[in-house]
């Protein structure tokens, strides 16, 4: 093609046309107010230009002088939220800005400057974990491709885009340092994200605030978790665990918070603080004797174990509920200066309420609210809906009462899980609440939302290539069109980010969507961007891709159970009882789902083995992977392929792993020795094969995360703390005993290099030597002892100093190539069992 720039410009004025279709933006009269207020505070003109100008500064240095940004009132957009594309007047002249954008904030000047930059340069933006950005195809300065006709308008058809869960925090944010986060920060000015969580550093403000209510530095050091559990220790779930926090670590983490905070506010966002929600420290109980207190029931604790479980919550209707809370709001104001008036608070997450009586709900809820407000008169409440999903406690009569304590417009909801289990079709859309829901496909006929849709995708951080983009693409699109639709946001409410980059780059480009996406041309366009090259071969892969792990329908809960990564913690013969259950599925689907859902427990142990989900046909995952492979070899050096073939070879390999495994237990099964020996070894074998591939990649290396944990220390004490911490989170965290492992193990499972080597690989092999040992001596399988030493593997590991790298090792294409032709190909070393595919 002779100016593939023009045929880009040219296929983006296409695309822009139904994007920028004139249609009436929704205000609801309940944030009316609201929004005035944020366009009252936000800062002035040239802080939000000078703030995106240091963005491209970081992003794209030698196009320094190629751009010109420039904030615009609503009025210039229709009265609506937009930014504009043009060509600068000068700019065919020498050392003249080429590009004009203009934004409503710096957020929507940033988010003109990603969409030029992916649409007219064929550019790509992701997370550094996963491949970084592709810019090699931006043209040099002097060449940039103008607009056609001059310009372009994009407007938001809803005013927010949200972004963050409240486990975020530590799946994820754990160990960062300001220059981690000023990228983060940078990342979702890029993605158009106004509405992000700011919850680091909270710690420190509530030891000041709770200090004045006569606690002292241990009361304090029982109640705040360590560094990589503080999002379960702010939601009651926890106390102690991991702890106590230093108090380098306390300011060093309001220091960086408030970086965070003036960096938002300098491109426009609204950050969401958090709000007091009754959790309380045990010594509530001595330092307020006549105070109301609860005590919380267990949350996963072995043996409920109140040195770290069963929380304390304060009853709203103690004064000093109300108290706290207004403090605890005024002292961040004091701390930051200013807010943004919506605050996050989660009651019950996860715990259930000590009392199902409305009245007592509602009047908790009401305090709750009470106490931002008496801290800030223009508070609005944003809850995590997630209780309303996990726990069947909440009834219509305990939810409305929850929801119907504060006034309307003054409380937004997040439907966290509704694109599995939606909770706003099941109460009257919250009872008439905000909510901010995902992104299922609906019928418009029963759309009555009023909030933000949002997104959640990931669990725990987990590596999995997973999503729904055709949902993705149309859901937001679906409810905002729906009758009485009183949508006001998108979101993205994942647990841990830097993985699955295709999922996150089509969901903030919803945020700035007026008609469904066509997704397979989407993707064609996504992969060219992506690499820096149209190549039809992995722009049909990608299809592959699309319609197999990139199509999960089918409802069931998506949490990496991987047999490498999340080992069964039961005896063989309950493993090959339940696989056969599952080989019924075409006679009984129901029971199957039931068991995918780990809904359905054996009544011959205490613990269920959790089959891995697979709701694709690997052996069409295998076919896009050997096609990446064919016709990858040119781009094998850009660090965005590298990752992807990584990851594909890894969901491929690990998916023929579980049958592998299976293969063993059969083995065992029909008393086969040969064929145990023969599948186990081979399995082990796999895992190390593995780790060497996953170090061919910097995101896929154990070393980073435990180095960032250790940097963020003072001394040698911290250091081992704070390593502790990282090491635990990924493994078994919470309580263990001797025989009894912690119910939340591997919750936080990584594939990362390294910790295939050093820890699931032996710990495998510990699960082997009992099932040879258990077939030589004609015994039953020693449950016991395997439990024995893999809790001893696991504490020893955990306390463990060793040194991991930090940087990749090896040449991911050919390794990849390795793996696929040793055990993928069908003609390698090892026969390849018979492949699966999901029979929901």
């Amino acid at each position: 093609m002779a100016n593939p720039w023009l045929f880009f410009s040219l296929l983006f004025f296409f695309i822009v046309v139904s994007v920028a279709k004139e249609q009436e933006e929704f205000h609801s009269p309940y944030f009316s107010r609201l929004y005035e207020i944020h366009e009252g505070e936000r800062r002035p003109a040239s802080v939000q230009e000078t703030a995106v100008h240091g963005l491209l500064l970081r992003l794209l240095p030698s196009h320094a002088s190629s751009f010109q940004f420039r904030i615009i009132s609503k009025e210039k957009c229709n009265g609506k939220v937009c930014f504009i594309i043009r060509n600068h007047p000068s700019g065919n002249q020498d050392a003249s800005p080429e590009i004009i954008i203009e934004g409503v904030t710096g957020v929507e000047i940033s988010a003109g400057l990603h969409w030029y930059l992916k649409y007219f340069c064929s550019a790509h933006i992701s997370w550094e974990k996963t491949g970084g950005v592709q810019l090699n195809t931006v043209p040099k300065p002097g060449s940039l491709p103008p607009v056609p006709h001059d310009r372009i308008c994009v407007q938001r058809p809803v005013e927010w885009s949200y972004y963050q869960n409240a486990v975020t925090s530590s799946y994820s944010f754990a160990w960062w340092d300001w220059e981690r986060w000023e990228k983060e920060i940078d990342w979702m000015a890029l993605q158009g994200i106004n509405l992000p969580l700011a919850f680091t550093g909270q710690e420190a403000i509530w030891q000041k605030v709770l200090q004045k209510f006569n606690f002292s530095t241990s009361d304090l050091d029982d109640f705040f978790g360590g560094p990589a559990f503080l999002a379960w220790s702010r939601m009651s779930n926890l106390h102690g665990w991991g702890g106590p926090l230093p108090q380098t670590w306390l300011n060093f983490q309001l220091v960086l918070q408030k970086k965070i905070l003036e960096r938002m506010y300098d491109f426009g966002m609204t950050p969401v603080l958090p709000a007091f929600s009754g959790n309380v420290p045990a010594a509530i109980k001595s330092r307020f004797p006549n105070a109301r207190v609860t005590q919380l029931g267990n949350w996963f604790s072995v043996n409920s174990n109140t040195r770290w479980c069963c929380t304390y919550l304060l009853d709203p209707t103690d004064p000093l509920f109300v108290d706290i809370g207004r403090s605890f709001i005024e002292q961040q104001i004091k701390e930051y200066g200013r807010s943004s008036h919506i605050y996050n608070c989660d009651t019950f997450d996860e715990n259930t309420p000590p009392s199902d009586n409305p009245h007592y709900i509602s009047s908790l809820g009401a305090a709750i609210y009470k106490g931002m407000q008496s801290g800030d008169s223009d508070a609005v409440w944003l809850m995590q809906g997630w209780l309303f999903s996990y726990d069947p406690f909440w009834q219509p009569p305990q939810m409305k009462a929850l929801l119907h304590s504060v006034p309307i417009g003054r409380m937004v909801v997040l439907d966290l899980y509704a694109e599995v289990k939606p909770i706003w079709s099941t109460s009257n859309h919250f009872y008439g609440v905000p909510y901010i829901w995902k992104v299922p496909i609906i019928p418009s006929f029963l759309v009555l939302s009023f909030g933000l849709k949002c997104m959640l995708h990931n669990f725990a951080a987990n590596n999995e290539m997973y999503g729904v983009l055709e949902a993705v693409a149309l859901g937001p699109i679906k409810a905002r069109s729906s009758y009485n639709s009183t949508m006001i946001g998108v979101g993205m409410c994942m647990e841990g980010i830097e993985q699955n980059p295709v999922v996150y780059d089509l969901m903030s480009e919803m945020a700035f969507r007026h008609d469904p996406v066509d997704v397979e041309e989407w993707l064609h366009l996504y992969s060219t961007r992506r690499y820096g090259k149209q190549i039809k071969g992995l722009q049909y892969a990608w299809k592959i891709l699309l319609h197999t792990l990139y199509n999960c329908t089918d409802g069931a809960y998506n949490k990496n159970r991987d047999v490498i990564v999340a080992f069964p913690d039961v005896e063989p013969s309950v493993i090959l009882k339940e696989e056969k259950l599952h080989k019924t599925c075409a006679r009984n689907n129901f029971l199957v789902r039931k068991l995918a859902e780990g809904n359905l427990q054996d009544d011959t142990s205490d613990v269920t083995y959790e089959k891995p989900h697979l709701w694709y046909s690997t052996a069409d995952v295998i076919h896009a992977l050997q096609i990446f492979l064919e016709n990858g070899d040119e781009v094998s050096d850009i660090p965005t392929f590298r990752y992807d073939l990584v990851d594909l070879t890894r969901q491929a390999l690990t998916k023929y792993a579980n049958e592998v495994f299976l293969k063993a237990l059969e083995g065992y099964g029909s008393n086969d020795l040969t064929k145990v020996n023969f599948h186990s070894q081979h399995f082990l074998e796999l895992v190390e094969d593995l780790d060497t591939l996953l170090a061919s990649h910097d995101g896929f290396l154990l070393g980073p995360w435990l180095e960032s944990a250790k940097n963020l220390a003072t001394g040698s004490d911290q250091t081992e703390q704070f390593e502790w911490n990282a090491r635990t989170q990924i493994t078994m965290w919470y309580d263990n005993l001797e025989t009894k492992a912690s119910l939340l193990r591997d919750y936080g499972n990584k594939y990362w290099s390294g910790l295939l080597r050093d820890y699931y690989g032996p710990r495998a092999k510990i699960y082997v030597e009992c099932l040879l040992y258990s077939m030589q001596t004609g015994k039953s399988f020693p449950l016991q002892d395997w439990r024995r030493d893999w809790i001893n593997l696991t504490n020893s590991w955990q306390k463990s100093r060793e040194v991991y790298p930090i940087k990749a090792t090896g040449y991911a294409y050919n390794i990849s190539q390795w793996i696929f032709d040793k055990y993928l190909s069908g003609t390698g070393s090892y026969l390849r069992p018979e492949l699966s595919s999901s029979c929901f």
